[in-house]
């Protein structure tokens, strides 16, 4: 249920590293223990399951996932697929912002999805703008725009400095995953 006495933010993790969709995933853990209702959307990410939404989905996140396989952006480039899950994916998230009955919103991917042009930024940034003042919106992905960390107010690149994948490590379930 929305509290009218709290003031929702917009917050954007970005950046290179590992870790935006893991910390976005923990702010979404620590609203739902606080009571907060939360609705996490992802973009982009198709095929296989990261381990964290089976979790959230078990903890009362609304999870929508609209790609059923990996991106195209990982092959050969944009499919209609690919178009489809964004355009469903945007229209749930601003939905689901507009609507005041979530006090958090996690954008997933997002910034890949504006960067190649599945979403419209200026929409984003209209929805953002007239939002409910208590809905507190994450949006995560690599190449955010100089538009969006200037509309947010809390902005972490992450860095990578060092990575087990550079010495051939896969990804692991539970960890990557």
């Amino acid at each position: 249920m929305a509290d009218s006495t709290r003031v929702g933010l917009v917050e954007v993790y970005t950046g290179d590293g590992k870790g935006k969709t893991t910390a976005a995933a923990g702010l979404a853990v620590r609203a739902r223990g606080a009571g907060l209702a939360v609705a996490f959307v992802q973009f982009i990410k198709g095929g296989r399951r990261s381990s964290e939404l089976a979790m959230l989905e078990r903890l009362g996140v609304d999870v929508t996932r609209p790609a059923r396989a990996s991106t195209g952006l990982l092959g050969n480039g944009l499919t209609e697929e690919d178009r489809r899950a964004a355009d469903q994916a945007w229209k749930v998230a601003a939905e689901a912002i507009m609507s005041g009955r979530y006090d958090m919103v996690v954008l997933d991917e997002v910034c890949v999805a504006l960067g190649v042009g599945l979403v419209d930024e200026g929409a984003v940034l209209e929805t953002l703008a007239s939002r409910p003042f208590h809905v507190e919106v994450v949006l995560t992905g690599r190449g955010a725009s100089r538009e969006l960390v200037d509309a947010a107010d809390l902005v972490t690149e992450m860095r990578p400095v060092k990575h087990p994948y550079d010495r051939g490590v896969k990804a692991r379930k539970g960890i990557e995953f």
